[in-house]
């Protein structure tokens, strides 16, 4: 099941505060300006810094490709 649309309207990173990549296929959100993953787990965002991932160059062209990306905030 994917994030709902309203709740992905209003998520933002935890650190820089700015939008993230939600990619449904992998149940992760992406903050490409960091390079850093937080795992989505029973449909809850798990938005905290020290559980966030580094991404490498090869998943940040993948996660940035994959067609069941949308970015999150209003914009």
């Amino acid at each position: 099941m994917a994030l709902d649309s309203l709740l992905l309207d209003l998520l933002e990173d935890p650190v820089d505060h700015g939008p993230l990549r939600y990619v449904a296929s992998r149940d992760v959100l992406y903050n490409p300006r960091t390079s850093r993953a937080y795992e989505v787990r029973d449909d809850i965002a798990v938005l905290i810094a020290a559980e966030s991932r580094e991404v490498d160059d090869a998943e940040h062209e993948s996660l940035m490709s994959d067609p069941t990306g949308r970015d999150t905030g209003r914009g």
